[in-house]
């Protein structure tokens, strides 16, 4: 007998057999949506925040996540010394390391790429465009 009787149907009561496999079916599917919704995006983040973290180099200009700009200065096994002005230097956690900023000949050499691969397209489409 239930606690809570109005939940229960007339077929439940008297005791016919299968309905306790399809009151499972909205629990599943809670959980399919939870992990589509939730979980994976969730996973997929904290694997490119690890690879970042791991690929830190000497010269890369970091942010924390206290809010502290920096260029790191050296890479030891869990430490990370930031440079932060002339004389100063900090020393983090790997893991208090935010973001990796990407130096202006990393943003210049993105850009040529996009604009390539836009040419390149462009003449896709001329070409296909004199075939016809």
């Amino acid at each position: 007998m239930s606690f809570i009787p109005f939940l229960e149907t007339e077929n439940q009561m008297q005791g016919l057999g299968g309905s306790g496999l399809l009151s499972l079916v909205p629990l599943l599917g809670l959980f399919v949506i939870m992990y589509i919704f939730i979980i994976r995006p969730q996973s997929k983040k904290q694997k490119e925040t690890q690879k970042m973290i791991n690929s830190l180099k000497k010269g890369d200009n970091v942010i924390t996540i206290g809010g502290i700009h920096g260029t790191v200065s050296s890479v030891k096994d869990n430490t990370i010394i930031v440079k932060v002005d002339e004389n100063t230097k900090i020393e983090f956690n790997r893991t208090a390391i935010a973001t990796v900023q990407k130096s202006e000949a990393e943003l210049a050499e993105e850009a040529a790429k996009a604009a390539e691969a836009k040419e390149a397209k462009k003449a896709k489409k001329e070409k296909k465009a004199d075939r016809e």
